[in-house]
């Protein structure tokens, strides 16, 4: 048992799989008892609400059945429970409990039992208020300064502040730039809500600006009629510390008050005016906390809860104990059970409630006196005389080196030659001329340490020798297991053989990633490197479930990314496991992504900059051709004046020029598969960052990887520019003036790629605010089917500047099924389902494959004519020096 393991007092489990949280736990003395024993109050996400008073006979008991005060099943989930004065007109506290769409407020009381039964308790329904939002969580107080009784204020998950002035509700308003709902709390001192906002910004707000402020339900009214009623809500203060908040306290001592807040990674302490009084980075992560006033010492401790099932207490920053508990606190609270002042109280996610308090456990054992004796020497000499004959002895025999233990491999492979010559020859195709060709059997064994698959067995000897077989395949060899093959070997020359050594190899797979795990201390890191040379690491978390992959490189993380979320899925299935998902939770990486496409839109560029040139010096080629024709026709022989040099060199340019371009062409090749790569992974990311159904997966798909093969008629970026320019119109238009207008038609190569990265960065965006894809749309504008022909380019201007064109009933093509139909015809499309991006894929691919074609018998021509003309350059020359 550790020294510091925290002392149980108490302890019992709450029901069977509930889920607790920051909120459900409470400690007051709720019944009014008057006696200064506080009881424990706990809440469920199941609806059950259980209100116990521990006395155990001696520290450790569990419970016994009169530690339950009360146990109630509720309708509805319980998300906090507070003790108050929440009922006007006395001073006794009472009981309220938050739901997600009620807050509640009961009497509990308690019967003094005549039997061995004992007391009896139960609660009333004082009163109830029905919420108009989704609550999040709740503070109370004197808000305002009031006397004798506490006000109730609750925050909603849309960002609205709903006070209660106990039985009627007050006003409500709305924090300015809310996203997200954070921790709230309230202090007395200086009257005012203080949260934490989703920009990691501590926010404090006064409540007489909350009182004076616009009212909530008046959201909606122009800005004339809030320049005249109501005022702004503004900040009293706030303050940036760069992180998230779990939970925030208040604590007032010696007339001064500060702000505690736990972030997940440090805590702070704020002074009333918003200044930090000072802060402390944690070692582990955080799951909950509790400052209180130490009066005997005179200061504030602060006891942390974290991940790692240790509770510590500082002492400002300044540890000052730790002790180890039996289960991760999400709810730590402190109070004063059965006359024991100080017992720490703390639930658990599960339901594990214990009370325990801080100790050590002195260890009782002593060990026992040795036994003194005289030492004999005569008796030490004669054992020191053999155990030196013994290491002499060993000595003589032992080798220089020592001897390293037998290493077996994961695969072993055996060969035994027969002595004797196979009875019946197996020799075939010999070319030996003798009248029997003799042949050998050899076998050869496999054994494999461990389990093995797909594996192949290659033999290899020296010609003239041959072999009957050089080739064996198995399926799965088992742990421990062996495999033995027959095979003969014969002379297939008609020569002797220079050397009668051969050579078995023998290549498999292992069912899991590597053959043995690393003996080093990072176990959490694998690198891979591809046959291109590059590299990646992937690195897995020791504390969280978190992967991180990292390259040199966009385009190389998608097949890794693509491999590990494909095992994952795959080894929780066979677990069956049921709430196991991917998250994304980075930001997607755009600029890297937007390189790669500006650098397959520049090599693109390049390709009809050398078509241009390679066009000019065909016509420069044949305009010389020409002239030196009517030159060589000429009767009366004339001078060259360098026509031959000017030839020669422009056909070495046209040379150049054609390695240029084929150079460009590969290039261009490699660049779009990485960009097909890079695509692929952005793709992915966007899916998980947003948990895309299967079916948005797919318009995502059809949207950025629309062609199969990149060419200069058609290409990649024009053809998704226009199908997310269709997307941002229809299902992800944000008024129905983007809905009304519509893409024009042609694609052409643009000017540059800067409307693509705006559209890309804009589609991220909408999705981001909860624009979904689909494949139908709701828009009320008639459209046509555009055909090839009468098209215009698309404007350079925004969505809101494009000019429109008639609705139409569009479908859009699997382009997965292209390259099982491309040797019947390339115009070939299936279609599977409507398209929510426009005027179409296949339209736009078939007018690509007509003009591709037009496009190849325009360069079969010129590539005649380039023959043509080498023939006859070649032909000049011959009769130039011949002549």
């Amino acid at each position: 048992m550790s020294l510091f393991k925290a002392r149980d007092w108490w302890s019992t489990a709450l029901g069977e799989k509930e889920e607790f949280d920051q909120g459900c736990l409470c400690v007051a003395d709720v019944d009014n008892s008057g006696s200064g024993q506080d009881k424990i109050i706990v809440g469920s996400y199941m609806g059950y609400l259980r209100i116990f008073n521990p006395h155990p006979v001696k520290p450790g008991d569990g419970m016994q059945a009169e530690d339950l005060l009360l146990e109630v099943q509720l309708r509805d989930s319980i998300l906090q429970v507070e003790v108050g004065k929440f009922v006007s007109g006395t001073e006794l506290l009472h009981l309220a409990v938050l739901h997600c769409r009620k807050l509640c407020v009961y009497a509990v009381s308690g019967t003094l039992g005549n039997v061995e039964h004992g007391n009896q308790y139960q609660i009333k329904l004082t009163y109830e208020h029905n919420l108009q939002r989704t609550a999040c969580n709740m503070t109370y107080g004197p808000f305002g300064g009031v006397k004798g009784r506490d006000l109730i204020c609750i925050q909603s998950m849309d960002g609205m502040l709903m006070l209660f002035e106990q039985e009627s509700y007050a006003f409500g308003r709305f924090l300015p730039g809310f996203l997200l709902p954070g921790p709230i709390t309230y202090s007395s001192r200086t009257d005012s809500f203080i949260t934490v906002s989703s920009c990691q910004q501590v926010e404090s707000y006064k409540y007489q600006v909350l009182a004076f402020a616009t009212d909530a339900d008046e959201r909606e009214e122009t800005e004339q009629q809030k320049l005249s009623s109501g005022k702004r809500l503004v900040m009293d203060w706030v303050l940036n510390i760069g992180e998230q908040a779990l939970d925030i306290c208040i604590v007032s001592f010696n007339q001064t008050s500060s702000v505690f807040v736990l972030g997940e990674r440090n805590f702070f302490c704020l002074k009333d005016n918003g200044q930090i009084r000072f802060m402390k980075k944690l070692d582990c992560s955080p799951s909950c906390f509790l400052p209180y006033c130490s009066v005997s010492e005179g200061t504030i401790n602060t006891l942390v809860g974290n991940h790692n099932n240790m509770l510590h207490v500082y002492q400002d920053v300044t540890l000052k104990w730790a002790t180890q508990l039996p289960h991760i606190p999400v709810a730590v609270k402190v109070g004063n059970l059965q006359d024991l002042k100080g017992v720490i109280v703390t639930l658990s996610d599960g339901g594990h409630l214990q009370c325990s308090y801080l100790g050590t456990d002195p260890s009782l054992f002593q060990a026992p006196k040795v036994e003194s004796r005289e030492i004999n020497y005569e008796e030490l000499d004669r054992e020191m005389k053999e155990l030196q004959k013994i290491i002499k002895e060993s000595t003589k025999t032992q080798d220089i080196l020592p001897k390293s233990e037998k290493y077996y491999d994961d695969l072993r492979i055996t060969a035994e030659v027969s002595p004797d010559l196979d009875v019946a020859s197996q020799a075939i195709d010999s070319e030996v001329r003798a009248e029997a060709v003799p042949s050998v059997t050899v076998k050869i064994t496999l054994q494999s340490r461990l389990a093995v698959q797909k594996t192949k067995l290659s033999i290899c000897v020296q010609p003239p020798l041959a072999l009957t077989h050089d080739q064996f395949l198995f399926d799965d060899i088992e742990s421990c297991g062996s495999k033995a093959v027959a095979l003969s070997v014969f002379l297939k020359g008609n020569c002797p053989p220079a050397e009668l050594e051969g050579n078995a190899v023998a290549s498999y797979s292992m069912p899991t990633d590597f053959a043995d795990q690393s003996d080093e201390d990072q176990v959490n890191v694998l690198g891979f490197q591809f046959l291109t040379g590059s590299r990646i690491t992937l690195l897995a978390s020791k504390t969280s479930q978190r992967y991180r992959i990292q390259s040199e490189q966009l385009e190389d993380l998608w097949l890794i990314t693509k491999e590990l979320t494909f095992r994952l899925e795959e080894h929780f299935k066979k677990q069956n496991s049921k709430d196991f998902t991917c998250i994304f939770s980075g930001s997607v990486p755009l600029q890297e992504y937007f390189e790669l496409i500006d650098h397959h839109f520049e090599l693109r560029l390049n390709a009809e900059k050398f078509e241009e040139l390679l066009s000019e010096r065909a016509i420069q080629f044949r305009a010389i051709e020409r002239r030196l024709l009517t030159r060589f026709k000429d009767k009366t022989p004339a001078p060259l004046q360098h026509l031959d040099t000017l030839l020669e060199g422009t056909y070495r340019q046209i040379i150049a020029l054609a390695d240029a371009a084929e150079e460009n062409q590969i290039n261009m090749f490699q660049a779009f598969t990485k960009l097909k790569s890079a695509t692929q992974l952005v793709i992915m990311l966007i899916s998980l960052w947003q948990k895309l159904s299967t079916d948005q997966v797919a318009i995502l798909e059809a949207t950025f990887l629309p062609l199969m093969q990149d060419t200069q008629e058609l290409g990649w970026e024009e053809s998704v520019d226009a199908a997310i320019s269709h997307l941002l119109r229809t299902c992800l238009s944000k008024s129905s003036k983007e809905q009304a207008l519509t893409l024009t038609s042609q694609l052409n190569i643009p000017k540059d790629t800067s409307r693509l990265k705006k559209h890309i960065t804009l589609l991220c965006d909408r999705l981001a605010k909860g624009g979904r894809l689909c494949l139908s749309t709701d828009t009320n504008i008639q459209q046509t089917m555009v055909m090839p022909g009468g098209c215009t380019p698309i404007q350079e201007s925004d969505l809101e500047e494009r000019t429109g064109i008639q609705d139409s009933t569009t479908m859009f093509t699997n382009h997965r099924h292209l390259t099982k139909q491309k040797s019947k015809t390339e115009s070939c499309f299936m279609t599977t389902r409507s398209s929510c991006f426009g005027q179409s894929q296949s339209i736009f691919k078939v007018v690509g494959q007509n003009q591709m074609t037009a496009w190849m018998l325009c360069a079969w021509t010129d590539l005649s004519d380039v023959l043509w003309s080498l023939l006859f350059f070649f032909l000049f020359f011959s009769f130039f020096f011949f002549r």
